[in-house]
């Protein structure tokens, strides 16, 4: 039984002009590409198959990542259903000399684990044995509470 923080994936980005739009901040789908491709490794290791996105939730974007600084990309497998995984996905803009982070973009996304005849698949169980996995239990669920009494 996959462990939650053996799905937790991290990866940086040094944001250059070629991610950039007119304001040479990072252009949202660039954003967007990172986030489904590092939401979908986490997907991966926890169905230990190939996956399909079949949903991505509400994106909230709260700021931009200037050209020069780093975004770092985190996602984590928060909820199953019989063949699909929930990944949270998180967005941190972070300064290359300070380390100064700002979470700036959040979002769920949904994947079906897959066989060789891209059929669906069963997930197994998620384990959540360690203090930091129950924290990004806890956190995840709370962003839901909070996504379901907006509107």
């Amino acid at each position: 039984m996959p462990a939650l923080m053996d799905t937790y994936i991290e990866n940086r980005t040094t944001i250059r002009p070629s991610h950039a739009n007119n304001l040479d901040t990072t252009h949202g789908g660039n954003v967007l590409k990172w986030m489904d491709e590092i939401g979908a490794t986490s997907a991966i290791r926890f169905a230990e198959s190939d996956v399909l996105t079949t949903r991505m939730e509400q994106t909230n974007f709260g700021g931009p990542i200037p050209v020069g600084e780093s975004g770092v990309i985190e996602s984590d497998v928060s909820k199953l259903g019989d063949t699909t995984m929930c990944v949270q996905v998180r967005t941190v803009r972070e300064g290359l000399r300070t380390a100064e982070a700002e979470r700036t973009t959040e979002s769920r996304r949904v994947y079906v684990a897959i066989d060789e005849s891209f059929e669906s698949r069963s997930v197994p169980e998620l384990a959540v044995p360690s203090d930091r996995g129950k924290a990004f239990r806890e956190a995840a669920r709370e962003s839901n509470e909070n996504d379901d009494h907006e509107n």
